[in-house]
């Protein structure tokens, strides 16, 4: 059988307008997530796409409405969180260097939530499910990481994962209208506070 080739209008073959549908999902994820960072989800879509170097109409087949975007785009930013514990276990230079550098990843994740319970108000079920696997995906890598920490002597026994997440997204809280508080510094803090004594 000879090799799929071109349509009758020329088109490419169907294998490669997926990968190009999916490499232009990407990038659109990719450049939502750089202007919500700076603009908030309530940017206009054409800064997105503009971004993206893509069509509006382009971003509006992928993501019919913004919620699917706001959506996509958390969903994409906790998987990413959640492969780096394993990567930064494996390649840091001890488990609680590991332990830092994933929770600074947390932070930044955290911080560029501009407005995400907003535009998903209107679908509490849609908040709720997002929410629910924030926690599923990210609770074990925090679990896993602090479990290292704990195993090689670094930090103290008895810290919860939820507790040190839901505790950092605490101090989170302000970071958006008041440019003289940095969330980092304090975390710093609690993370130097569950340190053994003979940690160095």
């Amino acid at each position: 059988m000879a090799p799929e080739g071109p349509g009758p209008a020329g088109d490419p073959p169907s294998g490669s307008k997926r990968a190009d549908a999916q490499r232009n999902r990407e990038t659109v994820l990719a450049a939502a997530a750089e202007v919500f960072a700076t603009s908030g989800v309530d940017a206009p879509i054409r800064q997105i796409s503009a971004r993206a170097g893509v069509g509006m109409g382009t971003v509006y087949r992928h993501f019919p409405t913004r919620a699917d975007l706001v959506t996509a785009v958390y969903r994409h930013q906790i998987e990413a969180c959640a492969a780096a514990g394993p990567n930064l276990l494996a390649d840091a230079r001890s488990p609680l260097d590991a332990l830092r550098r994933w929770v600074d990843l947390f932070v930044d994740f955290l911080v560029t939530k501009h407005g995400l319970a907003d535009a998903l108000q209107s679908d509490s079920d849609r908040f709720a499910a997002l929410h629910a696997y924030f926690l599923d995906r990210l609770l074990p890598v925090c679990a896993e990481l602090l479990d290292a920490a704990v195993e090689a002597g670094e930090i103290r026994p008895g810290t919860e994962p939820y507790e040190l997440m839901r505790g950092i997204g605490n101090l989170c809280i302000g970071h958006d209208n008041d440019p003289r508080y940095d969330p980092r510094r304090l975390i710093a803090l609690l993370l130097q506070g569950l340190r053994r004594p003979q940690a160095t």
